[in-house]
């Protein structure tokens, strides 16, 4: 890093707190892809409402990995808009909830959320020609290897990881509560959450982002409770979110961020939502050999492919730049 590049990145940190903070709160938001501070703020007090060590481990990854961004002079812009951050928060979140709460998962948590901020800065240069953003790649990369690689290490490992979704059994009967309960849970467990009063606090969160993503997230949410039960998912993996938070992520993508408002544009969102939904399946049990986690793959790779193919199909339309 250059003397000037450190000298800004001294200056943000010590003389400007607020808006090192702000910068913060905007990452929480950007998981689901929104920089409004109101959104990140109603997010993190919902991350916080499921639970201290939950509340703690997103707000100690997100401001470490804003704070290794400074540290390595990224783009001051690209870090007020919390783009650093994100991909910290869900580390945070993931390590705590697989390996639970020891000193060591504090260490692991904080090299963690510094190598997303290097592997957001590499994939960003790799995507760039096509035109496609890191998404939460960086997270599931760094988190995925590390969740994989912890039982080998006595000083990290301390029991067992959380449990991999079953997708291939368990009862498919569908109830009204269970409907209800998999709209909200669908929204938190893109936190790995799995709170339907968590997903409410979310969503109002999202609503101070504008109309448009509100709706965009509750279509999201919708379709992947059709997809589920349509395939005939069990009850428990829907209720609990499991098949429906990808969907929920991808509708915002698609229906909300990188799209423009057309009829066509809200359709083919509701199609990637349905898509991820089915992907979440693949993609849990070609990981469940070995114990890994699906996390937000299913959007990565759908929102990915998707997003490839617009320029190819003049029905869609990217959202306007800037």
């Amino acid at each position: 890093m250059t003397h000037g590049a450190e000298e800004r990145s001294r200056s943000f940190l010590e003389r400007e707190p607020p808006a090192y903070l702000a910068a913060s709160l905007r990452g929480v938001g950007q998981v689901d892809l929104q920089p409004q501070l109101l959104t990140g703020a109603f997010i993190l007090a919902g991350l916080w409402a499921a639970g201290w060590k939950v509340g703690l481990f997103a707000t100690l990854g997100t401001l470490v990995s804003t704070a290794a961004a400074h540290a390595f002079g990224v783009d001051r812009g690209s870090i007020a808009l919390g783009l650093q951050g994100y991909s910290g928060c869900l580390t945070g979140i993931a390590l705590i909830t697989s390996l639970g709460n020891h000193p060591a998962t504090y260490v692991l948590a904080a090299v963690g959320c510094v190598l997303c901020t290097v592997l957001t800065a590499a994939l960003t240069t790799l995507l760039r020609p096509y035109g496609l953003t890191a998404l939460t790649a960086p997270f599931c990369v760094v988190s995925g290897v590390m969740v994989l690689g912890a039982p080998s290490f006595a000083r990290i490992w301390h029991g067992a990881p959380a449990p991999v979704a079953d997708p291939t059994s368990g009862d498919t009967g569908i109830t009204f509560s269970d409907l209800w309960h998999a709209f909200f849970a669908n929204v938190s467990q893109v936190f790995l959450v799995d709170s339907w009063y968590v997903g409410l606090i979310m969503l109002v969160g999202l609503a101070c982002a504008g109309v448009r993503v509100l709706l965009a997230a509750a279509l999201g949410s919708v379709a992947g409770i059709v997809t589920a039960w349509a395939l005939g998912a069990p009850t428990a993996q829907v209720s609990a979110g499991i098949y429906g938070y990808n969907a929920v992520l991808v509708g915002i993508a698609l229906g909300a961020v990188f799209l423009a408002a057309t009829p066509w544009n809200a359709g083919y969102a509701l199609f990637g939502a349905a898509l991820s939904t089915g992907l979440t399946a693949a993609v849990t049990s070609l990981f469940k050999p070995f114990n890994g986690h699906t996390f937000t793959w299913p959007f990565i790779l759908t929102t990915w492919v998707l997003l490839a193919a617009v320029p190819q199909l003049p029905r869609l339309r990217a959202a306007a730049s800037g």
